[in-house]
């Protein structure tokens, strides 16, 4: 066992860093091979995908001795040149699932971005009338302390 730390800073070195710089070397070309950019777009997206699953799932597996070192096995594997463990692992594993339930998918996020606009209006709405009610205290508040303020002594004339 490495330890957390050690484990954690080799993940973000060999997970995020060196693939991050392999993508940029590949995206910066003058011209770039397409394989080697749906290389980089495959890692990237079965990355977020466990990333997602990681969050999701961390209170069940991230207690498990030497996760962190077989997460790092992992990405590492996906990326290794002579494992080719991204295509493996997006091809027949991911695509499949996400091809077989796309129209689910893509039905479901609607719902959301539908019910996210609905609650962001609703949330808009509340804090206008917040704000509105406020503002008119503020203005009210000013008005009666201004006009009960005894105004300075003026004689006449």
């Amino acid at each position: 066992m490495m330890g957390s730390f050690l484990s954690r800073a080799l993940l973000m070195v060999f997970g995020y860093a060196y693939p991050a710089y392999e993508c940029f070397k590949s995206v910066e070309k003058k011209t770039p091979e397409i394989d080697q950019l749906l290389f980089w777009c495959q890692y990237w997206i079965l990355v977020a995908m466990f990333t997602v699953g990681e969050r999701v799932g961390d209170a069940f597996i991230s207690w498990l001795p030497m996760y962190n070192e077989a997460k790092l096995a992992f990405f590492t594997y996906l990326w290794y040149p002579k494992t080719k463990g991204t295509s493996y692992v997006y091809n027949f594993l991911l695509r499949p699932y996400v091809s077989k339930h796309e129209t689910e998918i893509d039905r479901n996020l609607l719902e959301v971005n539908v019910k996210a606009k609905e609650i962001g209006l609703l949330l808009w709405q509340e804090a206008a009338s917040y704000g509105h009610t406020k503002f008119c205290d503020i203005l009210l508040y000013f008005s009666t302390h201004s006009a009960s303020q005894p105004q300075p002594f003026q004689p006449p004339g």
